[in-house]
Parts: C-alpha cells; structure tokens; sequence
C-alpha cells in the first residue's frame, strides 16, 4: 500500500465524525474516546490487524476485543469503513454490510446493530461482548490461550495452521476493575505472547480526573506480571505507533502492555481533558468546532469522503484477504495429509461433537450410601472429555474438592511450555477464571470452570454475559448447601441457586443422584448456544434404584415424576426437590406408600429447562387439581411459589446456615424425612378440610 499520511488523516478524522454524529443524533453515548483513538485503531487495523472484511470468521484471523465497550462508536465507524460483511445466523459471509452508514446513523436505537456497547451474535465483527468494564480483558485472555491450544494440537512443522495475535484496547477504568489484575497475572504466568493490550492512558473518568482516585504505576504492575510494556507518548504519533505495534509482535516470550496517552475528545477545543466528552454527547456547537479543527465540512453529517473506502480496501481488506487464501491454500493441503485433525477441527468450528461422544458415560447402579454429586461429575466429565478433545477447562484452585481434574492419559496440564495441556490452572481468581472460561468458549472450545457455589457471587458478570452472548460455558460448582457442616454461613450457599436462575438463557442443573449427574452433562454438551451451571453436592447422596423409580433420562425435560402414586392413583401429595434433598423426599414417600398414602416424587433438576417444555407435559408433571404440596431445597424460597402456591410448604433455607455437623444442621434447619413428612400430613389435611 503506497505511503500517503493525508489520506491515512482523512481516514482518521472520518472514523472521529462518524462516531461524533452518531452519538450526537442518538443524544447518548461516548464520543470522547472513539475521538482521541481513532489513530491507534486505524494504524492496527490498516497496517497490523490479520482480518479479511469479506470472511469476518477466518479461524485464523487475528482478534481484536474492545473492551472499553463505550467506545462501541470506534469498533462500529472501523467495520463500516473496513466494509466488513455480515454473517447470517450459521456463521456464513453474506453481502450485507456488517454495519451500514444506514446503522450508524440509528446508533443505540431499538433493533439497530449497533447498540450502546457491542453485542456478540448482533454485530458481526464483535468478537465478545463488552460492557462491564474489564471483561474484554478476561476474555482476550482465553482467546489466546485458544489460539495456543489450537497451534498444540493442530500445527505440523510442514503445516503451520495456527498463530493468530489477540489485540485489546483497554482503558483507565478496565485497569481499575479487579478482574484486569486477575487476568493480566494469569496471562503474563502462561508467557501468551500472542496477546497485547493496548492502554489508552487518558486519565479521565465520569467523576472526573483519574487522580480522584487512582495513581498506579501501570508499568511498573504489569513488569511485575512479566508482561513487556511499551511508551507512546501520544495517540497521533503515527511512526511511534507503528513501532510499538511491530515490537510487540516480535515478543516470543510474554504478552505486551503498549501505554498509550491521549488526549478525551481530541478535537473538541472545549472539552479536551474533560469527563464531559467521555460520557455524554458534544453538543452541536462543539461537534461544529471538532469538525472545523479537523478542516471538516461543517454541514455534513455522517459523512465518508471520497477515496475512504477504498484506502481501507487497499489496506486491511488486501492483507486480509491474501493471508486468508494463503491459509485456505494450506489448509486444503493439511485436509491430505491430515484427514483425522481436518475433521476434528471442521467439527470444532461447526459447533459439533464427534460421534459417540458420550458413549463411555458410566451408569451407576443403586446404592443406599451412594457418592457425592461431585464425584460422579468427575466420573462423567472424564468419560466425555476422554472422546471429545477440545473439552478443556479447570478450576480455580480447587480441582482436588470439585473433581474436575482430567486424569485420561494425555490430558496434562495447560503450562507455558505445555499449550496442548486439557487441565487449566486458573489459581485463586474466580472472576478472571469466568471471563477466560468465556473466551475459550467464544474461540469454539467446550470450555468449563469450577469453584463452590459460594463464590458464583465472584463470577455473576461472566455468568451473566455467557448468556448474553449465548456461548456454552460450562461453570461446575459443588458444595452447593449447607451440607459443608463446620465451614458455617461464609460458605454455604443460600441465595446463590435463586440468583443463578434469574439469569435469562443460562441453564442451572441440580441433579439429585449420580445418574441425574450424568443426564446433567449430556444436556451441558448437548447445547451450542446456552451456557449451564451444574450444582454439585460434596456429601454422598443415595443412587436411585432406576428399577423402582423413574429413568433419570427425565433430566432432559428439567422436572420429571421420579416414584409416583401406585396403580394410577391421584397424588394426594405432591413432594419437589433438587438435589441432595430428593433422597428426602423419595424417604418420605415409602413411608406414606406404606401408610397407603398416595403421594409423587418430582425430581426438578432444571427449573430453566421445565420451563421450556409444553403446558401439557408441565401439568402432567404437576397436576392442577393436586393443591397439597411440599418442596424441600437447601437453599432461599425464592422461585419455589411459583411450584406450590401460596399455601404450599416450602422447606428451605430463611436465614444463613450456621458452622456444625451436617447431621445436626439438618434437624436445625428442618432437612429431615420426619418433618418434611409432618409437613406433607398438614398439607394433606389442609386439602381435605377445604
């Protein structure tokens, strides 16, 4: 591409008006960054960014992730300029625009595709949704932790078909949040040099000047995590840029910090240096003085001059391309000589599992005594991930208690001299372990995470975001009750189940015995666009005799009718529970079977899933006309009205646990067949003197 700084200006300045008009009309939004890094995004895109516009999901393009989500007018102007195409719902190139002028000018308005912060599965060429600042950076982190996976398991010395960079911008307030320090710590342990953040070093907030409260030495910091870190002094220090962006490449041996300073609303003469730029639009006045500094005309709007377009063409869109046909090229060549990994990776990246997949899943057969729902999870996990190669994933510190360790030979560990590692050692970093689990997940690796279900709490963003983006993470968490006896209130879960299952699109598994635990996982793996929480016990729970009572394939429905009233009777009772708790109700019904009591054992797994089936399965499950009801869990009421009604029994957790032996805990708290037994007698009676 010819050497031409004015045109390279004008392709600047027209990424700065785009995202100044945008926010403008919108009356909301940021402009201030999008302004002073229209530079930095330019140069890294134009010159250094592997990305063809015309094939936006290249397995090998380079990922660019901006996790000042705010800044969405900066990503939104570049993919419109760069003529970057749309991908229809199964991920092909259409020849739609990615993002239109059209687009632009409906920014942050309702169905638009270029909402207030980027939307993974809306915008094409949003490679993660960034909103609560910070996690881009966990994000970026799995993505490169990917790519180094993919280059273990697929590269070939006369095959090279993996080696993409992962470049982030990010932000004063990213480096704020406590996840960045997280992800940067496991980054820099892991030497991913195919990762770079770029710093945008401005000093602003909302409140104001960042010296209100923040004076870190940012370098310094990331020295520390052993990450090379790079100086440019100013944002439209094009030859600085440059040289930052090629030295960082260059590092083999650690992921780069490139510092860059600049100046919020560059442009805007009044509101330099200033919070108002980052969090509200310029104003009309102030747009016209941003464009008059710029030597823009002051009467257009939404203007692309002449000859824009096309710069973006014979940069980014050329690189791009040829490196894309280059590597198909390759790729046809591997497919010969390598037909069983082209396979492997063709199924990877079509969201599939190979066939026979969960064959080795074991059944358990009945026992009284049982084993702990975390480890018949360890069993099956190990069953499926022994078959399914790209299943990858770990725990925070914790894989000795939530038996998540892959043990099959091979599995090994994810170290900086062992990228093909399946075990990944997260350290004591729940949060971060979320966001990389979800950039794993976003790179088509089935990714899992686990810690105890106390610290979910430390894990909700990621949690939640994996639902918005519809990636199937799996998060793995045990010691789910206050079966952890002597540990006390600090780590027994009571709220955390309730607060999983108000998350729209997340799936939150419960299972009662070893075999729901695996009818768990199948329903995990089984679905490539809904993450799923599976809720484990650390104490033994009794193996359902599937002979006496219902198959545990009933899973797969989220509720189902475990051991139900004899001979087609009417239930007289109707006894819900999940988890360690349907032992206890499964009790109490062979003690009111043998008082000739009719009664129904419902298992209720998933509530998320029970949900989603027909009326007609949900009332032959829990029949109208039964008013006598119970439901027995481990943890707050919440959501259980909505099962029992109003004057329904409900044993559960109303207040904090407390630090004893399970065994005396559950007589405290009510966990006994003997009072969810009483309860079952009152409700009947209830009934009968209506």
């Amino acid at each position: 591409m010819q050497n031409d700084p004015a045109l390279d200006q004008l392709c600047i300045n027209t990424i700065r008006t785009l995202s100044m008009d945008a926010v403008q009309k919108a009356n909301s939004g940021h402009p201030g960054t999008p302004m002073a890094l229209a530079p930095v995004v330019y140069h890294l895109w134009q010159n250094h960014l592997r990305y063809d516009p015309d094939q936006p999901l290249w397995p090998n393009r380079d990922r660019f992730v901006l996790s000042v989500g705010h800044a969405s007018m900066l990503l939104y102007s570049t993919l419109h300029l760069a003529n970057v195409k749309a991908v229809d719902d199964d991920g092909k190139p259409t020849t739609r625009p990615a993002v239109s002028l059209d687009d632009i000018e409906h920014f942050r308005q309702l169905d638009s595709n270029t909402p207030g912060h980027p939307e993974y599965r809306m915008t094409t060429g949003v490679e993660t949704t960034t909103g609560p600042l910070g996690q881009g950076l966990g994000n970026s982190v799995g993505m490169a932790m990917a790519g180094r996976w993919y280059e273990s398991r697929f590269n070939k010395p006369d095959a090279p078909l993996f080696d993409y960079h992962v470049y982030t911008l990010c932000g004063d307030g990213d480096m704020m949040e406590g996840i960045s320090h997280e992800a940067a710590s496991l980054a820099g342990h892991l030497r991913l040099s195919n990762l770079t953040w770029i710093y945008d070093s401005n000093r602003v907030t909302i409140e104001g000047h960042t010296d209100l409260a923040y004076s870190d030495d940012v370098e310094t910091r990331f020295r520390g995590y052993n990450w090379h870190t790079l100086h440019v002094s100013d944002a439209n220090d094009a030859a600085a840029l440059e040289a930052a962006l090629v030295e960082a490449k260059s590092v083999k041996d650690k992921p780069t910090l490139i510092v860059v300073h600049s100046i919020i609303g560059w442009g805007a003469p009044h509101k330099q240096d200033s919070s108002a730029a980052h969090g509200e639009p310029l104003g009309v006045e102030e747009v016209a003085l941003a464009k008059k500094s710029y030597g823009w005309p002051e009467d257009k709007f939404f203007y692309v001059p002449d000859g824009v377009h096309e710069r973006f063409a014979q940069g980014v869109g050329a690189r791009g391309k040829a490196a894309r046909e280059e590597w198909l090229a390759k790729f046809d060549a591997y497919k010969t000589k390598y037909p069983d990994l082209a396979h492997e990776f063709a199924q990877i990246e079509a969201h599939e599992l190979p066939a026979g997949w969960d064959a080795d899943i074991p059944t358990f057969d009945a026992d009284p005594k049982g084993v702990a729902s975390r480890d018949s999870s360890g069993k099956v996990l190990n069953a499926i991930a022994a078959r399914v190669p790209w299943v990858i994933g770990g725990s925070a510190d914790l894989s000795p208690s939530t038996k998540t360790n892959l043990k099959f030979e091979g599995a090994g560990s994810f170290e900086h001299d062992s990228y093909g590692g399946r075990n990944l050692h997260f350290g004591i970093r729940e949060h971060g372990m979320g966001a990389v689990v979800n950039g794993l997940a976003l790179s088509n690796l089935r990714a899992f995470g686990s810690t105890f279900l106390i610290f979910s709490d430390y894990m909700k963003p990621p949690i939640r975001l994996s639902a918005i983006m519809e990636v199937p993470a799996v998060f793995v968490f045990t010691h789910d009750s206050i079966g952890l006896g002597e540990d006390g209130p600090t780590h027994q879960p009571v709220e955390q189940l309730a607060s999983l299952r108000a998350v729209p699109g997340l799936t939150v598994l419960r299972p009662g015995d070893a075999n729901e635990v695996a009818q768990s996982w199948r329903v995990a793996l089984s679905h490539p666009r809904r993450p799923s929480c599976i809720v484990l016990s650390r104490q033994a729970l009794p193996t359902f005799d599937r002979s006496r009572y219902a198959s545990a394939e009933g899973v797969q429905k989220g509720a189902y009718v475990l051991a139900d009233a004899p001979d087609g009777q009417t239930p007289q009772v109707l006894l819900l529970a999940t988890g360690s708790e349907v032992s206890i109700c499964v009790d109490v019904y062979e003690k009111l079977k043998s008082e000739g009591i009719a009664a129904r054992v419902v298992s209720m797994p998933s509530w998320d899933i029970f949900e989603r089936q027909d009326e007609a399965y949900r009332d032959s499950v829990l029949p109208r006309d039964v008013e006598a009801r119970v439901a027995v869990e481990q943890a707050a009421s919440m959501g259980w009205e909505r099962y029992v009604g109003r004057q329904g029994a409900l044993v559960v957790m109303r207040t904090f646990g407390a630090s004893a032996p399970l065994s005396e805990l559950k007589k405290k708290f009510g966990f006994t067949p003997d009072h969810v037994y009483a309860e079952a007698k009152q409700q009947i009676a209830r009934v009968q003197g209506k």
